[in-house]
């Protein structure tokens, strides 16, 4: 395994190189399906280098997952609760799909972890996804009891946006063969906007 010290250039290359290939690999076949010969050989490395830097595909796919969470989560961060909140709630949804759009391996990667238990992202779940979502729920709350968004279950509410962002990602090749030769994401914005909209808007 790589030493403590500062790496070089060429350990930060290969190690970028890795989390690249890891991400391919485990998107397509899951942690279970993949192999680290698979990871060395999408990486373009031996599999005798890539355990120089990783001691074993635990320890690749934990940090390639830490390093995504950050990046998947910060949509949900920017949810301002003193912005106007159907656009907050607009917005995030269009960022959500846009994260489909432009990263559909990482939207896989985690769909793939969450539906085989959750084994290495339960304790994130349980705690800092689970307090982010406690804190959104009351936001939303606070917009309903204003009456400025209609009242709906606020964690449904979000479950339901992940559901039909992700979709996009999660179950591109079928996307594709039911949308072709028409770009699904020309009109997926519009029609999720005014499917939330007409939800949120209060009577």
């Amino acid at each position: 395994m790589a030493s403590d010290r500062s790496p070089t250039r060429i350990q930060k290359r290969n190690r970028a190189n890795i989390l690249e290939a890891a991400l391919e690999v485990f998107s397509q076949h899951g942690f279970r399906g993949s192999t680290v010969d698979q990871v060395a050989t999408a990486a373009g490395l031996s599999k005798p280098n890539l355990l120089y830097y990783y001691p074993s595909k635990e320890a690749i796919f934990t940090e390639l997952l830490s390093k995504l969470l950050d990046d998947w989560l910060a949509p949900l961060h920017e949810i301002d609760p003193d912005g106007e909140p159907m656009e907050e709630i607009l917005g995030y949804v269009q960022r959500k799909l846009q994260m489909s759009q432009s990263m559909p391996r990482e939207s896989r990667l985690f769909a793939n972890e969450i539906v085989q238990g959750a084994p290495r992202m339960i304790d994130t779940l349980s705690t800092d996804l689970r307090a982010l979502v406690d804190k959104t729920e009351l936001i939303f709350q606070n917009w309903m009891e204003a009456g400025k968004i209609a009242p709906v279950h606020p964690r449904h509410l979000l479950f339901s946006i992940w559901s039909l962002t992700q979709h996009y990602a999660d179950f591109e090749v079928q996307v594709q063969a039911l949308m072709t030769p028409e770009d699904p994401f020309e009109a997926a914005p519009e029609f999720l906007d005014t499917l939330y909209r007409r939800m949120l808007t209060p009577p």
